[in-house]
């Protein structure tokens, strides 16, 4: 249950507004006031509460208006109004709009009390409500991971024996290789499965905020610390944390996670109390650590304690076995997200799939099918031409589209296919109207109709033509 919150207390009686904050306070809220509604709008635009409490009667800007702005900004607050018993019926209108509960005047201590507890609980089963969903689903996601190659394989056998430990491991590889699909697949089929999950990605903070998230801090730690912090570490107690992009910590906060491994505990950034680190830890890279131990960019006593167990990853053009069962399940997956029936891959794209190198692995695989299906119609399917470009150069390339044209000869056979199938359906959804179709283009008209005279389309205003058979 969430005990303390942070929260906003708007009116505009000075001696109401201070003895508010006083009760509250001293029940260990952190308590900002506001000594007027309009003073009220700046503070919640400019900080997340979580609970407002406000008079509805205000000469300014009212509860009411305060309430619809709250909702607005931050639809997860709690707002509870407070009204003298000449206006009750209004209260409870504000709470049709979204208020939590009201308080009439005058009213004691206990009460207030009372309500905001009540407020806090919510706010707790709410959150909670949604972990457990997102759990959920992320159990859901570890089972889709598809490997049927002997280099998967191997992956999933190292994992599967390493997750009935809690040995620290190290999963290796290059961008979008499914590292943190198989950090999640050792933690669901470990014994701190009912633990929480938590990832995140090194690279993508600065020392400092990724200090104060891994870590937490305490109140006055640094400048816009209003308030004590709980730390990402903290919170994953019991369960598993994946550090995403490990090589690019810097070496200070690399230190204070050699502390976690090495001591089982932490202090927030600013305190001087221990905290238990009751995680275990799974890190990720795709970089050469060991490179970077000889160009002292990582810390030789944190990669041992990290590299327990390392796993690496490998790429997709290593496991080409997996390729069509991947875009097959990314096929099913985006047409049902986009609310299409497309399940067939037609022959000659599944060669230009197989022939292509992916650099950017997987997640590039995913990306691709998530176009064509976009691109893709019901009546057309999926064609060549909803591939991108470097696809269809590379497929040029390996000489598998029709021989005896030359590189820029195939290329343009393809653009151009693509371009009368694109004019096309422009014209059919703007019924034929050129000037329509080219601004839903985004495209000049003159150059329009210039692509159109090009891909055999006859550019008369308001009359689609089919292009002139050669």
């Amino acid at each position: 249950m969430k005990e303390k919150g942070h929260i906003l207390i708007v009116e505009d009686e000075q001696d109401m507004l201070l003895g508010l904050q006083k009760i509250l306070s001293n029940q260990g809220h952190n308590v900002d006031i506001a000594g007027s509604g309009s003073a009220g709008l700046e503070r919640i635009q400019e900080s997340d509460f979580d609970i407002v409490v406000t008079d509805l009667k205000m000469p300014d800007v009212d509860g009411m208006e305060l309430l619809r702005k709250v909702k607005e900004i931050h639809s997860d607050t709690m707002v509870i109004v407070i009204t003298g018993y000449g206006t009750v019926e209004n209260a409870v209108e504000a709470m049709k709009r979204g208020a939590y509960d009201y308080i009439t005047k005058p009213f004691d201590a206990e009460h207030i009390m009372m309500v905001v507890r009540k407020a806090l609980k919510q706010i707790s089963l709410t959150n909670e409500n949604r972990y457990l969903k997102r759990q959920i689903k992320d159990a859901k996601d570890f089972q889709n991971i598809i490997g049927n190659s002997c280099k998967m394989q191997d992956v999933f056998e190292v994992a599967d024996k390493v997750a009935r430990t809690d040995a620290t491991v190290l999963l290796l590889g290059e961008s979008g290789t499914g590292k943190e699909l198989i950090a999640r697949y050792i933690h669901y089929n470990s014994e701190r499965k009912n633990g929480v999950f938590i990832p995140v990605n090194c690279g993508a903070l600065t020392e400092t905020l990724l200090e104060s998230e891994l870590f937490g801090h305490e109140k006055g730690a640094f400048t816009g610390a209003i308030s004590s912090k709980r730390g990402l570490i903290e919170i994953a107690s019991g369960g598993t944390f994946f550090f995403d992009e490990i090589g690019d910590v810097s070496l200070v906060v690399q230190g204070k996670l050699l502390r976690v491994l090495q001591e089982r505990e932490f202090m927030r950034v600013g305190g001087t109390d221990t905290i238990a680190a009751d995680i275990r830890l799974i890190a990720a890279t795709n970089k050469d650590l060991e490179k970077c131990l000889k160009e002292r960019t990582f810390r030789e006593d944190l990669y041992y304690r990290l590299n327990v167990v390392a796993i690496r990853l490998p790429t997709l053009r290593e496991r080409k076995d997996d390729i069509l069962p991947l875009a097959q399940f990314f096929l099913r997956r985006s047409s049902k997200k986009m609310g299409k029936n497309i399940r067939e891959i037609p022959q000659d794209v599944l060669e230009v799939l197989l022939g292509y190198d992916w650099p950017g692995n997987v997640r590039e695989l995913e990306n691709v099918i998530e176009r064509v299906v976009v691109l893709a119609t019901e009546d057309t399917k999926i064609q060549l031409s909803h591939l991108p470009d470097k696809l269809l150069e590379a497929h040029i390339d390996g000489g598998i589209l029709p021989r005896g044209l030359s590189y820029s000869e195939a290329k343009q056979q393809v653009v151009d296919s693509f371009n009368r199938e694109f004019l096309e359906r422009l014209l059919q959804m703007n019924q034929g109207n050129i000037s329509q179709a080219a601004k839903q283009a985004k495209m000049d008209g003159a150059n329009f109709r210039r692509l159109m005279r090009k891909c055999g389309f006859q550019a008369e205003e308001h009359k689609q033509k089919r292009p002139c058979q050669k």
